[in-house]
């Protein structure tokens, strides 16, 4: 792609009320940074408040008087999951992409563009909180656990500083990798990291790479959670015989391999219950316990209550969030 003329470019910024202003921040001090190092680099941020905001950080922008005019790319930015959009600003955004605009999601702003149908067919990078949750919602977008994706005219941050990874990249591809280079230095960034990145930090970013069967272990966990594997078969796959698997378990981990793997499921359980509609035998046969009696019983035992009970309380708080995985916890 040939870089850009020495014009202005407003990139417009639409924020819902509860974002964080750390994950505005890191857009526009990217787009400030590039300013300020490269002179074809002519971004003039624009920021809207898409509803009243109450209290919390006094972010940047005005509110949203019914128009979207002059923008060359947009961004919707929110930091929990949005289930409607009013039909004014509906009209707009579609009238925007209609008039070639590109546009982005941060964080939760996947929600709104998912919600209007801006995003079906294209990949989007959801935060691994929402991904259970999104997918349910919005089957026709293809929902990914990258850092940050870049769809032809559709772009999404999961969230975090994965909105820098975004920004870092959208400089790139307009005036060349030196300038994103030279803003993630100015920025002290240790690395410029890829899109297709996953989002959660390895176990082995944690634990250090002198544990590479340790490493090995757990991603073969996590990617047979309906159909759990035999500590037996993980130590065959790892090339380690089961005595010394359980040896690793314990020593870096504080639990035997069949614990940590049983903790795994069991997060991945109750994520999918607050966040989908499947029934409870569904899901537990999903996260591999062989009936509804058997998962309810290990549920219980692990969180103290039933996974109908955990449901119906967490849900009546109207919270997104899960509980941690083992991974994290261990």
């Amino acid at each position: 792609m040939p870089a850009m003329t020495a014009s202005a470019q407003r990139i417009g910024f639409l924020i819902w009320p509860g974002t964080k202003a750390i994950t505005l921040a890191l857009a526009e001090e990217a787009l400030r940074v590039a300013r300020r190092l490269h002179p074809d680099a002519l971004y003039e941020p624009a920021f809207f408040h898409a509803e009243p905001l109450e209290g919390g950080w006094s972010l940047p922008g005005e509110p949203w008087n019914g128009r979207l005019d002059g923008l060359q790319r947009l961004f919707l930015i929110a930091d929990e999951p949005l289930l409607s959009v009013s039909q004014p600003l509906s009209s707009a955004l579609k009238q925007l992409v209609r008039g070639g605009c590109v546009v982005g999601a941060l964080s939760a702003g996947v929600y709104p563009l998912a919600q209007l149908g801006l995003l079906d067919g294209y990949r989007a990078a959801v935060h691994w909180r929402w991904q259970d949750d999104f997918t349910e919602r919005y089957p026709k977008v293809i929902a990914t656990s990258h850092l940050f994706d870049w769809d032809r005219d559709r772009l999404s941050a999961c969230g975090g500083l994965a909105v820098l990874d975004l920004l870092l990249a959208l400089l790139a591809r307009d005036h060349g990798a030196e300038l994103a280079g030279a803003v993630s230095e100015e920025l002290v960034v240790e690395r410029i990291r890829e899109g297709g990145e996953r989002q959660r930090i390895p176990l082995q970013n944690r634990l250090g790479s002198s544990h590479p069967k340790l490493t090995q272990a757990v991603l073969l966990m996590e990617a047979n959670i309906e159909e759990p594997l035999t500590t037996d078969e993980i130590a065959q796959h790892v090339c380690v015989s089961r005595r010394q698997l359980e040896r690793i378990f314990k020593q870096y981990l504080s639990r035997v391999p069949s614990q940590y793997y049983l903790e795994l499921r069991l997060n991945k359980a109750r994520q999918m219950l607050m966040q989908t509609s499947k029934s409870i035998i569904q899901i537990g046969l999903s996260c591999g316990f062989s009936s509804g009696p058997h998962f309810s019983s290990a549920y219980r035992n692990f969180f103290g209550v039933t996974p109908r009970e955990d449901r119906n309380q967490r849900r009546s708080g109207g919270s997104f969030d899960s509980a941690p995985s083992a991974a994290e916890r261990g």
